[in-house]
């Protein structure tokens, strides 16, 4: 189960990324962010599309969004949501801005036990926001603020990223073909405690930097380069299939 913060916790996120984008110049904005074919204007436009998608999920009245009229992948229909709806940098943010806030207060008024459509599966409100934090947080810390030079430093909100990642490997592990065993994460978190997720008694386990977890979840960074240590015999093939998926 989610912790029952993470809504409240989704909307710092998007703040801490709005104060980001705040200070950004003209020039900024059409800078390639670190995911492949995107400026930072493109980034923050995918964020509002997918902002509003979660509003029409959520029932605010916005028309749903039809995945499959983009692309016969999500990661292609994303892309080509993106490339047919470019505008200039100001409409981007306050796109971005309008969509973000109606969605924090639609997954507020939601019942957080009641599932809604998200893409390919039903989330309930608490998860979808997870899901939603994981989303901010990597475009932000790993795609806006590195080629800009800008900081933006880990939180406590990542434990929600860490726990996503935990709670979905038992879904790496059926989509790989493998067993779904036990895998105990007993990670630092930015402050120096500890978050730990799974069994302790499990054989296999993760050890290591909370921050460097979710980074491999999100695909942006390589788990022999995370410093991350593994041990039991689904230890490294956990670390390796780890992804920040959605999780009901």
């Amino acid at each position: 189960m989610t912790p029952p913060d993470v809504i409240e916790d989704l909307a710092a996120e998007q703040d801490q990324i709005e104060a980001l984008l705040t200070k950004l110049s003209p020039a900024d904005w059409l800078t390639p962010s670190a995911a492949a074919g995107w400026t930072i204007a493109d980034v923050v436009l995918h964020l509002a599309q997918t902002e509003e998608a979660v509003c029409a999920a959520l029932g605010t009245g916005r028309p749903p969004v039809r995945w499959g009229d983009y692309g016969s992948t999500v990661d292609d229909a994303m892309d080509a949501m993106v490339r047919s709806q470019r505008a200039e940098p100001a409409e981007v943010f306050e796109r971005w801005r309008t969509a973000h806030r109606e969605s924090i207060a639609a997954l507020r008024a939601a019942d957080p036990q009641r599932p809604v459509q998200w893409v390919a599966a039903p989330l309930k409100p608490p998860a979808l926001a997870t899901t939603r934090l994981a989303e901010h947080w990597a475009h932000a810390a790993l795609d806006i603020a590195p080629p800009l030079g800008l900081d933006y430093p880990d939180t406590a909100r990542l434990r929600h990223i860490a726990w996503l990642g935990h709670r979905t490997l038992p879904y790496a592990f059926r989509v790989a073909g493998l067993p779904v065993v036990e895998v105990f994460c007993d990670l630092t978190a930015p402050d120096g405690s500890a978050w730990r997720f799974g069994d302790p008694a499990a054989e296999s386990a993760i050890t290591g930097s909370a921050g460097a977890f979710c980074r491999v979840g999100a695909q942006r960074l390589a788990p022999s380069a995370s410093g991350l240590q593994t041990k039991g015999a689904y230890g490294e093939v956990a670390l390796r299939l780890l992804r920040n998926y959605a999780a009901s």
